[in-house]
């Protein structure tokens, strides 16, 4: 059994299922192992699961499936849940150009904590980065695990436009821009892959619980790869571990 689990009401149609308070991926695993169920068990009158940092929300028909009897559900798969195997661990790795104009703000990131924009991009290749959630826009995402030698502060006034594949920090997160649109985060690098693609199914390349592990390239790499991008030849690399081959 999962402790300190709260439930709360969120309309007449939507349920928070609430896990701690802090950022954390024992947190985020337990959400996680919670929708796999919920998806497998395809219970009738759930309409839609968005996971957050610590919570669930859980939108329901309440004709079709009555409040207390969604809460005893929940409680059911938690004790199911708390129980469940090892969890497998999928890589994926993220080819990034860093600086310049791929990453306009990496020279105040260094500045910010008296490193130089080298070490700026070695600690930030240095770490796997569990995907906690997507949202903002669709395939957003929002990665922990960054270390707080790079933490930067928000942009002051944010951008109107910032490309599509920029890599960015915002206080101790770090993340990436799936598609072109306004943000306040610090700029720091940016992949040619094509993180979002509504044509595709499913339309974003990483889910929550994915780890992403960030792979610095040359200008003439990144032009290479987006080539590739574009012509639907380039294979994103992916590994699949037991969390062994994880860079903490």
């Amino acid at each position: 059994m999962y402790d300190n689990i709260k439930y709360l009401l969120a309309g007449d149609k939507a349920l928070l299922m609430e896990f701690g308070n802090e950022i954390s991926k024992d947190i985020n695993a337990k959400i996680r192992n919670i929708i796999k169920f919920l998806e497998e068990e395809n219970l009738d009158g759930i309409e839609e699961l968005l996971p957050t940092y610590r919570s669930i929300m859980i939108m329901y028909d309440p004709l079709k499936i009555q409040y207390d009897e969604l809460i005893k559900t929940l409680d059911d798969l938690s004790n199911k849940t708390a129980e469940g195997e090892k969890e497998t661990i999928k890589i994926v790795e993220i080819p990034t150009l860093y600086g310049g104009e791929y990453g306009p703000d990496i020279n105040f990131v260094a500045e910010q904590n008296n490193i130089s924009t080298d070490e700026v991009i070695k600690i930030h290749t240095g770490t796997d980065y569990l995907v906690y959630m997507l949202g903002f826009t669709p395939g957003f995402t929002y990665l922990g695990g960054m270390s707080e030698k790079i933490a930067t502060p928000r942009l002051s006034s944010p951008r109107k436009k910032i490309p599509s594949g920029s890599v960015g920090i915002a206080g101790s997160q770090t993340g990436m821009y799936p598609s072109e649109t306004p943000g306040g985060w610090q700029l720091i690098g940016r992949t040619p892959l094509k993180l979002y693609d509504p044509s595709k199914e499913p339309p974003v390349m990483l889910n929550a619980g994915d780890y992403v592990r960030y792979v610095s390239i040359t200008e003439e790499e990144y032009i290479h790869i987006q080539k590739q991008v574009l012509d639907g030849k380039y294979e994103v690399k992916v590994i699949i571990s037991d969390g062994g081959d994880l860079h903490e």
